[in-house]
């Protein structure tokens, strides 16, 4: 499964996006994850300095 962002903790800070290795993740008002791109590395939950994302 790919990663999910909690959008009500998630401050959009564009850390995951510039560290997603295949550029699965936009940011909208919140980061969002391409299910179809996510390779389920877990770079953006290790990343993520508000641990809005896990994996499932």
């Amino acid at each position: 499964m790919p990663a999910v962002v909690d959008p009500d903790i998630c401050t959009a800070c564009g850390t995951c996006v510039e560290e997603c290795p295949v550029g699965a993740i936009e940011l909208s008002d919140v980061a969002v994850v391409d299910p179809d791109t996510c390779t389920e590395c877990g770079t953006c939950v290790d990343v993520c300095p508000s641990e809005a994302i896990e994996m499932q």
